[in-house]
């Protein structure tokens, strides 16, 4: 019996150890990208999808403008100004359950608006 008692204080202390450990989570991942960097995929991404579906002629071109100054300058501004633009657009298309604007396309670009 004396064996038994013994085997298990010794289990309850293994067990006891393991729930006083804090336990690790994993961290969350970060984008390799700089938020300057993610506005411009974000944009591009934008102007891609605007003529597969053919719409908003004129953000269109304002996208391929601001692409170009932000190549040439650096600054992001009008980058983000693009997105928020066309992420309202999506939103109304994927109202109308525009094929191809999902839930998730409009939740990147706002993630990447975010970055501001």
């Amino acid at each position: 019996m004396a064996k038994a008692s013994a085997n298990k204080t010794a289990t309850s202390k293994a067990a006891e150890e393991k729930v006083d450990k804090p336990v690790k989570k994993a961290a969350p991942k970060k984008s390799s990208l700089s938020p300057a960097e993610t506005i411009e995929a974000a944009s591009e991404t934008s102007l891609a999808k605007l003529r597969q579906l053919n719409l908003d002629p004129q953000l269109q071109s304002e996208i391929d403008w601001c692409l170009s100054s932000y190549r040439n300058d650096g600054n992001p501004i009008g980058l983000y100004q693009m997105v928020e633009r066309a992420i309202n657009l999506f939103k109304l298309e994927q109202a109308k359950k525009t094929k191809g604007v999902t839930a998730k396309f409009v939740g990147e670009l706002e993630q990447a608006l975010a970055t501001r």
